[in-house]
């Protein structure tokens, strides 16, 4: 074990600035003042350590004021008692850090490092399988043999801008995941300085904004004047998944939350679907109220054994997104040998999808004088920010009950 060196003497913050005479100037407990000349002075550490007397610097006067020379100096006598040597513990930090400084490793190496720590933290398989192919196909074969120290602007925009204008959307998505890359690198010792992916103050100024050379491009939907008449046409529809079709339009609810439904989320006696956190894109949990229409719906449907789900596909798991799209193919294949047409989105007159019914609900909610708010948590949206939400604690399940009554009531107007 150590002991520290030195007596209780004091020193005072006014006698510590005013010294002037070269030596060393003893504070107590080990710590002492030492001045070299009359403007520079430093603190410095004495003690006795496995029969030993040795000393180490804490800093310079200017930069370390009394009060917390004597705190270090308390933490360090705490090591000495332990039988550390805090001076070789100091030494040995720096030369660990020197040497990881020293280290070296590519782009490549840094993704393989990093994607196993971002995975864990996704849900969605599709977003892993973005991440890791969005790397692989744009950036790496530009930067992946190059070390993470050395990339510069220069480089993070040969991976951007050939595919900036042509394909804005992914071109964006793959600079914040270079960044993030190089984040990681950074914080872990491999590079310093300003990461040359970041957008704000670095490509901002040399690239143009997404929203000028890229137009947010929506789901085609069902127009609403079009919604009665396509309602009547899914409801003549027959298989699973037309009955998860009318589920989500019922509930203006994504796919996989549909198709991922099961019986223990669902309160037959308050009529409510309550999805869980885990499978909520926000990650919190949303309460659906069910009309009068869902209620029906989801009390015709049969259980099936083993399983929990209320759509399993024929093997028993949950279905595909595909089984919800196809039904819309074939709806829409059918009114095209009527009309010619077929039920397109009024805009695109691309064909309508799936999620586009969400947009149809959300012009339906416009329409109706529907808040926005209101309207928004019914599409489970996050409404505000952070703080807004910490203290809008109601998610309104009530008046949304009211909503997706009217909203059910439209659907199937002309039936």
């Amino acid at each position: 074990m150590g002991r520290v060196l030195g007596r209780a003497n004091r020193l005072t913050a006014a006698t510590a600035r005013t010294i002037k005479k070269p030596g060393q100037y003893a504070d107590g407990n080990g710590l002492y003042l030492q001045v070299t000349d009359s403007s520079t002075r430093s603190w410095l550490f004495r003690y006795s350590h496995a029969g030993r007397q040795s000393s180490m610097g804490l800093g310079a006067y200017d930069l370390m004021s009394l009060a917390d020379a004597r705190q270090t100096v308390a933490d360090l006598r705490k090591k000495v008692r332990q039988g550390i040597d805090p001076r070789e513990e100091r030494d040995r930090a720096r030369r660990q850090a020197a040497s990881d400084r020293a280290k070296k490793i590519t782009f490549s190496e840094a993704v393989a490092r990093f994607l196993p720590k971002k995975m864990a933290e996704l849900s969605n398989a599709k977003h892993k399988q973005q991440w890791e192919n969005t790397l692989s196909t744009y950036a790496e074969p530009v930067l992946g043999s190059l070390w993470v120290d050395e990339i510069d602007v220069q480089d993070v925009l040969a991976v951007l801008e050939p595919i900036w204008a042509e394909k804005n959307e992914t071109a964006t998505r793959l600079r914040s995941r270079v960044e993030s890359v190089l984040d990681w690198a950074t914080v872990a010792g491999f590079r310093q300085g300003e990461n040359p992916a970041a957008w704000k103050g670095r490509l901002s100024a040399l690239l143009p904004k997404p929203s000028a050379v890229s137009k947010v491009t929506h789901q085609p939907a069902i127009s609403l004047q079009d919604l009665p008449r396509w309602w009547r046409a899914l409801m003549h529809a027959e298989g699973q998944g037309a009955l998860a079709l009318r589920l989500l339009v019922l509930c203006a609810a994504r796919s996989g939350e549909v198709r991922g439904a099961r019986w223990s989320e669902i309160n037959l006696s308050q009529k409510l679907w309550i999805v869980p956190a885990e499978r909520m894109k926000a990650k919190r949990e949303h309460r659906v109220p069910l009309s009068d229409q869902a209620m029906e719906l989801i009390e015709s449907l049969p259980h099936f054994v083993g399983s929990d789900l209320l759509f399993p596909n024929t093997k028993g798991t949950m279905m595909s997104d595909m089984t919800l799209s196809a039904v819309m193919r074939r709806l829409h294949a059918a009114q095209v040998t009527q009309d010619g047409i077929g039920w397109v989105d009024p805009g695109s007159l691309k064909p309508a999808v799936p999620h586009g019914l969400r947009s149809t609900f959300r012009s339906w909610a416009a329409e109706t004088g529907v808040s926005h708010d209101l309207a928004e948590i019914c599409l489970a949206h996050e409404v505000g920010n952070a703080v807004s939400r910490a203290y809008k604690r109601t998610d309104m399940v009530e008046r949304r009950r009211d909503v997706m009554d009217q909203w059910a009531r439209r659907c199937s107007e002309s039936l």
